[in-house]
């Protein structure tokens, strides 16, 4: 895909969640056009601490991911994960005069080592990997939440929901993920960063108890973002599947670029 595409530039971006019970983190390497950048959080649940960092420099990133492993190596944190491999959900929407390919893969094995807050942490679990690059409009905004959980009944639940954009009625990128077998879900209705209805009339609630936020807004004149991060714990139902836990992101971006 050319850096540009009828006048518009590419963006591209990949971002690998990790929801585990002690600690949870993300790391996500970004590209406008020729611009890049990389950004990180990592949050220790037992005692409520967050480190969070933008990186503008692209020629030493604080963050490397390539198609099996995702390092973090920064002042005061270091950290390799080993990616598994989940059934995938992609899909190619428009937006405006441009298009957008993305590939979800919810629910995925994700292993290694996490060194922050002078302690080590052997992680093992599931997380999130997102993949996506394209020719966005000029002007975009999306709500966005992906995660993973239990139902009652001890099945293997994921979702990834989007409102915003790649979000047409059908071919969208909305799934839901059921014992690791992706379908593709009916549009949602945000409560902001709160939580999540479903066409059935089920709720999927962001706890407000147990979360951590990262907040950032930018403006480098052609290029503006304001972007909010949750990620934290989630009750209610997937679809109308009742969850016992789920873990996972809830995000809001608005951008001009």
């Amino acid at each position: 895909m050319p850096i540009l595409w009828k006048g518009r530039p590419r963006k591209r971006w990949r971002y690998i969640g990790f929801y585990g019970e002690e600690l949870m983190l993300f790391m996500v390497r970004f590209e406008v056009g020729p611009v890049r950048q990389c950004f990180w959080c990592v949050w220790d649940r037992a005692s409520g601490r967050v480190l969070d960092h933008t990186q503008l420099d692209p020629f030493s990133p604080e963050v490397s991911i390539d198609s099996d492993y995702a390092r973090l190596e920064a002042d005061g944190v270091r950290a390799t994960l080993r990616l598994g491999d989940s059934v995938p959900v992609e899909t190619v929407c428009p937006s405006g005069r441009g298009w957008v390919w993305t590939r979800k893969r919810v629910g995925l094995p994700i292993e290694g080592e996490v060194d922050a807050f002078g302690r080590r942490w052997e992680v093992a679990g599931i997380g999130v990997d997102d993949e996506t690059v394209g020719y966005h409009t000029r002007h975009t905004a999306w709500l966005w939440s992906a995660g993973i959980g239990t139902s009652t009944d001890g099945r293997a639940i994921g979702w990834n929901l989007v409102s915003g954009v790649n979000d047409p009625l059908s071919s969208s990128e909305r799934s839901v993920w059921v014992d690791g077998v992706p379908h593709e879900a009916g549009p949602v209705v945000f409560r902001d960063l709160d939580g999540v209805r479903f066409e059935d009339g089920s709720d999927l609630e962001f706890q407000f108890g147990d979360r951590a936020e990262r907040f950032r807004e930018d403006d480098f004149g052609l290029v503006r973002s304001y972007y909010r991060h949750r990620f934290g714990t989630f009750t209610g139902s997937v679809e109308g599947i009742p969850l016992r836990e789920g873990a996972g992101v809830m995000e809001e971006c608005r951008a001009a670029w």
